[in-house]
């Protein structure tokens, strides 16, 4: 089971533990959700050390991975007790083609004229399906792939009349607009190309859309791209029920 860990007010003139759990269910995924008291007046430590209680208790139920609140400044804690952050790394690859979508539309690029080049170290099913969505969306998508990039090509042009250009030089890369990176590359990312790095958490996430239905019943505080994640690797969302919205969207 995946841990939830949420922040919630005292409540006034009420005794209340400083740490519950109990299973929660979202969208019919169960969910070991630890609630941590905390005032606007709780002093750090406490806030501290009732992370970690609770983190311990997660741990010795069995969820050694959970969503965290927003902004979460606790980590430190939460890692020592074993616990750590449900991953996003999957959803941002399976988000690639709507993210460079969006991003287009942002800066007002053209599906038909913007150059999208994909640089990865092997081929996945993550990676065939961003540059499957990508090729169909954009006319000109370069990949840089040091093997496998042949039989993918081949089977774009059999199967959906599109072509990709493989193996472009350190010229071409560094001239497309959009660069999508599956993995580190030091040696790209020049001044003026948006860069979406899909091989770690640390750039932000887009604005992440649901149908009203799925919306409203997010609970509120957990990190959203967290939520999402844990709950797409579950099967609670269906692939295309998230989508990568204008800024501003997606917040709940």
């Amino acid at each position: 089971m995946i841990g939830l860990i949420v922040f919630v007010p005292p409540a006034g003139g009420k005794r209340q533990k400083a740490v519950t759990v109990r299973e929660q269910s979202i969208l019919h995924m169960r969910f070991l959700c630890a609630q941590i008291q905390r005032g606007p007046r709780t002093p750090e430590a406490v806030v501290r050390r009732r992370v970690t209680a609770a983190a311990k208790r997660l741990h010795r139920a069995g969820a050694v991975r959970a969503v965290m609140p927003e902004a979460f400044a606790y980590q430190e804690q939460t890692d020592r007790c074993g616990v750590r952050p449900v991953s996003t790394l999957s959803l941002r690859r399976a988000l690639a083609a709507d993210w460079v979508r969006a991003v287009m539309e942002e800066r007002g690029l053209s599906s038909g004229s913007t150059k999208v080049a994909v640089t990865a170290d092997q081929l996945t099913g993550e990676l065939v399906r961003a540059v499957t969505e990508l090729s169909l969306r954009n006319r000109y998508v370069l990949l840089d792939l040091p093997y496998g990039g042949e039989d993918l090509c081949r089977q774009l042009r059999r199967e959906y009349g599109v072509s990709l250009l493989l193996g472009p030089t350190r010229e071409q890369l560094a001239g497309a607009e959009v660069l999508v990176m599956f993995d580190r590359r030091e040696d790209l990312g020049g001044a003026g190309q948006v860069v979406l790095p899909l091989h770690g958490e640390q750039a932000d996430l887009p604005p992440l859309v649901l149908p009203p239905a799925l919306e409203e019943k997010m609970p509120q505080g957990a990190d959203r791209g967290q939520m999402l994640a844990a709950l797409r690797e579950a099967g609670a969302i269906r692939p295309g029920q998230i989508t990568v919205g204008r800024p501003g969207q997606g917040q709940g």
